[in-house]
């Protein structure tokens, strides 16, 4: 319902995003596996994500860096579309 407030109201936009850890890099083929805290793993590739914040390449991320991301459907699945590494 549109008057029902948002559960992202009143919130900064770190908390806008789900937290999870990159558990894997493949600095070849520039693809990784974000886990969610419920053990989830969701796969991306890095020419199809978008960095939110001040770092924005491949070589700003490493293996368990704490990050903001967010997920989109594709044919192959679930995939990281987003990552926001906290400043």
């Amino acid at each position: 319902m549109a008057d029902e407030p948002s559960e992202f109201d009143n919130k900064p936009d770190g908390d806008k995003y789900y937290r999870g850890t990159i558990v894997r890099l493949h600095r070849g083929t520039e693809k990784g596996i974000v886990r969610s805290p419920s053990g989830r793993e969701i796969p991306f590739r890095f020419m199809h994500v978008t960095m939110i914040g001040s770092y924005r390449r491949f070589d700003d991320l490493r293996e368990g860096l704490e990050i903001g991301y967010d997920v989109s459907w594709t044919s192959s699945g679930l995939r990281v579309s987003v990552i926001r590494i906290p400043d």
